[in-house]
């Protein structure tokens, strides 16, 4: 099963069943407080998740690991590159 397919199945589900909570389509006799509550739930679901979001890219970012040798490597590129344009009139 692909990622997507997981991610669609998820939130399919969580709306099956908030929406058989917020519009009472089984008649299940739900108290009142709690359809109050499934009202609400998909904008904290969505607050949640961009949490998650931000959480997830700020520690990717803050452990990212440096690339020593690929930097040396394109230092040493743009030297040959600087070189070359000189050789061929270019003024850098």
């Amino acid at each position: 099963m692909t990622k997507l397919l997981q991610w669609l199945l998820g939130v399919s589900l969580l709306g099956i069943i908030w929406a058989v909570i917020a519009f009472d389509l089984l008649e299940l006799s739900v108290p009142g407080t709690y359809r109050e509550v499934a009202w609400s739930m998909p904008l904290y679901l969505l607050v949640s998740f961009g949490c998650y979001s931000l959480a997830t890219v700020g520690y990717r970012v803050a452990t990212f690991n440096d690339c020593d040798e690929a930097a040396r490597e394109l230092q040493e590129q743009i030297k040959e590159a600087k070189e070359d344009l000189r050789k061929k009139g270019l003024k850098i």
